[in-house]
């Protein structure tokens, strides 16, 4: 399969090129390379739920169990990757901010998020395969999407102190060198493959899983 071979080339083309090629930016120097990965963990994540959303309806609409399969892959790297989006902003905060944590907006909205996946799943796994559950889990995963866009503006709705890093009020700060779009580019496109790949591996297993259990289910019948 090609798929797992060019996420292990862009993966390590996108972390050579980050600590190698890209310079450090002005004003957050070297720790400021986590941007280049937290802020594509983020949206892998977020792409990641909204998948969810889409196959959670599309299984309450024809019952598909291709799409719940999709449905539980997505949440499960999704949730994953929001995990990593929450080690990663604090390893970048702390010299920047000055402490590892604060209940910024966006900080505190990203920490709903991941709760929501987390009880998504946990539901999955209490209703061990029940329908009813696996709709119940459907329905929160169709809601959970929505709080993405309160996340995204949060910043603007409420004041806080995300740091900026795409642009800056200091003219020389900021991705001012074409290497650092390089960066840019090169790391979301290995975490989105990381995250298909993941993904892809999850609902493969999922499927075995089913065609397991159908066998165990048609050998007690016989």
């Amino acid at each position: 399969m090609a798929l797992p071979a060019l996420t292990g080339v862009a993966m390590l083309t996108a972390i050579l090129f980050v600590f190698v090629v890209v310079p450090d930016e002005k004003v957050q120097g070297v720790v400021q390379r986590i941007f280049y990965f937290h802020v594509h963990l983020a949206w892998m994540a977020f792409g990641g739920f909204v998948f969810v959303a889409a196959t959670s309806a599309w299984y309450l609409r024809t019952g598909s169990r291709v799409a719940d399969r999709y449905a539980e892959a997505n949440a499960e790297v999704g949730l994953l990757f929001t995990t990593l989006v929450l080690i990663t902003g604090p390893l970048w905060a702390r010299p920047i901010w000055g402490v590892y944590w604060t209940w910024d907006p966006r900080l505190t909205m990203t920490v709903v998020l991941w709760a929501i996946y987390a009880a998504y799943l946990m539901l999955r796994r209490l209703g061990n395969g029940d329908e009813t559950i696996l709709r119940y889990a459907a329905v929160l995963g169709i809601v959970g999407v929505l709080d993405i866009p309160l996340l995204i503006i949060a910043v603007r709705l409420w004041r806080g102190i995300h740091p900026a890093v795409m642009l800056s009020d200091d003219p020389e700060a900021g991705l001012r060198d074409p290497t650092m779009i390089w960066g840019v580019i090169l790391s979301g496109i290995a975490l989105g493959l990381l995250f298909a790949w993941l993904v892809s591996l999850r609902a493969r297993f999922a499927a075995i899983d089913d065609q397991l259990a159908l066998r165990a289910l048609e050998s007690e019948r016989r």
